[in-house]
């Protein structure tokens, strides 16, 4: 099979080229803490994380609010869901994905697409590794509750069991994703559970960094009732956006869910014990770098409608560079 004038064992290095530079350039935290695996691992992980990036973009674009003729994301992302289920239902899966749909095929005289690309890669992944393809499913279930058109489509959560609905496959699924990849020292499904909340305390963080931009979308992925308890609304949330100035009543609400949010990291850190020794820094390290995330929201008072919460690269570089120098220090001591 060929995509784009090009074999299927010419496609998979191009397609995990790819992939690395889509992680490279959107995922900074994550990326840096992927050179902390090894290199074999490091592949795998980059697709994931461009598959993830692939479909968020799909229902994530800036300006476009709602299906369009020329742009209906839920359609989209039955496309992509169909031409995974495809390639990972060929004999040649783990070699080459299958054809793409038309709608987003590749002209033989020029390279692949990027999809074409980030499917390949992540169809070989998922063969490689045997990571359970429900997960995926689970996945794109949830970005369809993010994709205008869908009937599936939210643009609000009432409750924090709503929100964690939604959670379980934009983020924990992701987890779960990842799990095999890395490697544990026990059976996978006792590893899970701290994978799925670890996955969820990323993607809170996400939502309370992100909140502005949200806002800018119509959209906002903080529970109604964790908001309403400290006289929050909706309107209130657009007015702080329109100002750049958090509203004290805000802040109250940002600093409770800041502490839901740590209980989830607290919840899955012992679960970094439980995954193979080498990829253990790589996962305490991006735990760590997020977390920090929160810590900036708090040092900056709040002011997430003014800019958005960065750590700076200088402390994600001696972060990483701790917690490998710990594990190797760790790896000498006498057993």
């Amino acid at each position: 099979m060929t995509e784009g004038g090009l074999p299927g064992s010419a496609l998979l290095p191009l397609a995990y080229r790819e992939c690395r530079q889509i992680a490279a350039t959107h995922g900074r935290t994550y990326f840096l803490a992927t050179r902390l695996l090894s290199a074999e691992r490091r592949p795998a992980v980059h697709a994931l994380y461009a598959f993830a990036r692939m479909v968020d973009d799909v229902v994530d674009r800036t300006g476009r609010p709602a299906a369009t003729p020329d742009h209906d994301p839920a359609a989209e992302l039955d496309l992509i869901e169909r031409d995974l289920r495809a390639a990972l239902g060929s004999s040649v899966g783990a070699a080459s994905p299958a054809a793409p749909s038309p709608q987003h095929g590749t002209d033989r005289a020029a390279s692949p697409r990027p999809r074409v690309l980030v499917l390949a890669a992540v169809s070989h992944t998922i063969h490689r590794y045997g990571i359970a393809a429900q997960h995926f499913w689970t996945f794109l279930d949830s970005m369809r509750m993010d994709a205008p058109g869908a009937p599936a489509f939210r643009d609000r959560y009432a409750t924090m069991a709503q929100l964690r609905d939604y959670m379980r496959g934009s983020a924990a699924a992701i987890g779960l994703q990842l799990l095999p990849v890395l490697g544990t020292v026990v059976p996978l499904t006792e590893a899970e559970p701290a994978a799925a909340a670890l996955g969820e305390a990323f993607q809170l963080t996400n939502f309370l960094r992100d909140v502005a931009e949200d806002l800018d979308r119509d959209r906002v992925y903080l529970p109604a009732d964790a908001l309403a308890a400290f006289g929050v609304d909706d309107d209130l949330l657009f007015e702080c956006r329109r100002t750049g100035r958090t509203d004290p009543r805000v802040r109250r609400a940002l600093a409770h869910l800041i502490a839901v949010n740590r209980d989830l990291y607290r919840r899955a850190e012992p679960g970094i014990d439980l995954l193979e020794p080498r990829v253990r820094p790589a996962i305490r390290t991006a735990a760590t770098l997020y977390a920090d995330i929160l810590r900036h929201i708090e040092h900056s008072d709040y002011a997430v409608f003014g800019h958005r919460a960065v750590v700076p690269r200088r402390h994600r570089l001696r972060v990483a560079a701790t917690e490998f120098t710990t594990a190797a220090l760790r790896s000498r001591l006498p057993r």
